[in-house]
């Protein structure tokens, strides 16, 4: 258990981290253009940058988060375990039930650690994904606010 909260500790460290990368850079007016100058060219250029990245970063903000509902581990488990129990039951004690309802719990029990591991790394995947493909967009927001005679950090 103090694995796996490890475990979802340095996801949640590393999924913040990968989210700092991904914001909006600064650009600064480094060729005298007034407050509405920038208002404007910020306006078009989050506008371009959708265009040329088919990245819309209010879509990737609404996006659902990856499906944790039951995906069969558990039944897996205990299936594996009930066949493996039965087997040890019946060598052992002379009782493949007996073998084959302890293997299923354990089973389960094991179903459910896996059933934890896939749920966490398909979220950290889906985060993966949505901080890339916005430092996609932000990387042609900065290229578009450069050229407009920015300086962009």
């Amino acid at each position: 258990m103090r694995n796996f909260i490890r475990f979802m500790t340095v996801i949640v460290l590393l999924t913040t981290a990968s989210m700092v990368w991904a914001q909006k850079p600064i650009a600064y007016p480094s060729k005298g253009q007034d407050a509405q100058q920038q208002t404007t060219d910020d306006a078009q250029c989050l506008g371009w940058s959708k265009q040329q990245t088919g990245i819309d970063p209010a879509a990737i903000a609404a996006a659902p988060a990856p499906s944790t509902g039951p995906q069969g581990e558990r039944v897996r488990g205990a299936l594996r375990g009930a066949a493996g129990g039965a087997v040890i039951g019946e060598i052992v004690d002379d009782d493949a039930g007996k073998g084959a309802g302890v293997g299923a719990a354990a089973g389960v029990l094991a179903g459910g650690a896996r059933a934890r591991r896939n749920h966490a790394a398909q979220a950290q995947q889906a985060q993966a994904s949505k901080s890339q493909a916005l430092a996609t967009y932000y990387e042609a927001y900065g290229a578009c606010m450069q050229g407009r005679g920015y300086s962009v950090k």
